[in-house]
């Protein structure tokens, strides 16, 4: 777990380095491992270039939810920090509301999902979705290229479909890590919950009758992780960034290992022309930025909002600042 993550925990972690180094003393070889650590934090400070203040606002705007401001934050901060103008516009609203405001000017950058892309703008089906993150990410990045947008390349996580339980339930099945090993150990005794559409949906109920054989009751519900807490289904539909699945003692998520969820990798879509005003530089600075975000950190950040109820902004400061990326 990475330090941002739980303050109380990265300072007694600091007290405890402290008083290690000062019981060896200065004598003793730094250990190797912290090393690297500390290379990488030196070498990906981001540095500002006063060049880039002339080039005019950039506005970088985010669908509205806390993943969405997250990330959001953390684009608009790291622009900020290169030396650009920034105009935040989050909270924006769905997909389509996002995607006719970039279209048409009023915002020029934000956070969209490589899935969400394919089957909401460019009308290819759930089940024609690519699995493969990269080629889903490619085809993507065709399309925007189309419209007149730049897709930067894609995070390490994704927020697609995870099915989850309750740690007890979990141990009732002998603790299996795959849906495969799931339903094959618990048939169709586990009742899943789903919103309503999920039954009709080739990537959600029809999709786990289909391709792991799922047979048990399925619960029409918007209420996810409560519903486990209430005991109103066995498993639900949730993501796989989901707050609540960085709660290792209280949920599991299961691996989708038969790929039935088509992968929703994130890329800041931007228009082109302001693609082009960040240059070489600031594009792989956006590129180094987002490359830890794998799932675990995504959920953490998620949760330190959801549960915690930090800001988003100071969530994704300490995002940057910890991986070495601002002072």
């Amino acid at each position: 777990m990475k330090p941002y993550l739980r303050l109380p925990l990265a300072a007694l972690l600091a007290l405890l380095v402290a008083f290690a180094l000062a019981a060896c003393g200065s004598d003793d070889e730094e250990p190797a491992a912290e090393k690297p650590a500390a290379e990488k934090a030196a070498s990906t400070i981001i540095e500002s270039d006063p060049a880039n203040a002339s080039k005019g606002i950039i506005t970088v705007g985010s669908k509205n939810f806390t993943e969405q401001y997250i990330l959001g934050e953390i684009y608009a901060q790291t622009l900020e920090a290169l030396g650009f103008e920034i105009k935040k516009r989050l909270n924006l609203g769905s997909e389509q509301i996002a995607f006719k405001a970039l279209k048409s000017g009023q915002i020029d950058g934000y956070p969209e999902y490589t899935g969400t892309a394919l089957t909401s703008f460019f009308g290819v089906k759930t089940a024609d979705v690519p699995k493969d993150a990269d080629q889903a990410y490619e085809d993507t990045k065709a399309e925007y290229a189309k419209a007149n947008l730049t897709a930067l390349p894609r995070t390490p996580f994704e927020d697609t479909f995870r099915v989850a339980s309750t740690v007890e339930t979990a141990k009732k099945y002998g603790n299996p890590k795959t849906l495969t090993d799931l339903f094959a150990k618990a048939g169709g005794a586990v009742s899943i919950s789903g919103f309503p559409e999920c039954r009709q949906r080739s990537d959600c109920l029809l999709g786990l009758k289909e391709i792991y054989g799922y047979k048990g009751k399925f619960v029409s519900s918007e209420g996810k992780y409560n519903d486990l807490d209430k005991g109103t289904s066995d498993l639900t539909f949730g993501f796989s960034t989901d707050a609540q699945l960085a709660l290792t003692d209280k949920y599991v998520g299961y691996e989708d290992d038969k790929q039935l969820f088509p992968p929703y990798n994130v890329t800041l879509l931007m228009r082109k022309q302001t693609a082009g005003e960040l240059g070489p530089e600031g594009l792989k600075m956006i590129e180094d930025v987002q490359a830890p975000l794998t799932e675990k950190v995504m959920r953490e950040l998620n949760s330190r909002v959801t549960i915690d109820k930090e800001k988003p902004e100071a969530v994704a400061a300490s995002y940057l600042k910890e991986e070495g990326f601002t002072k």
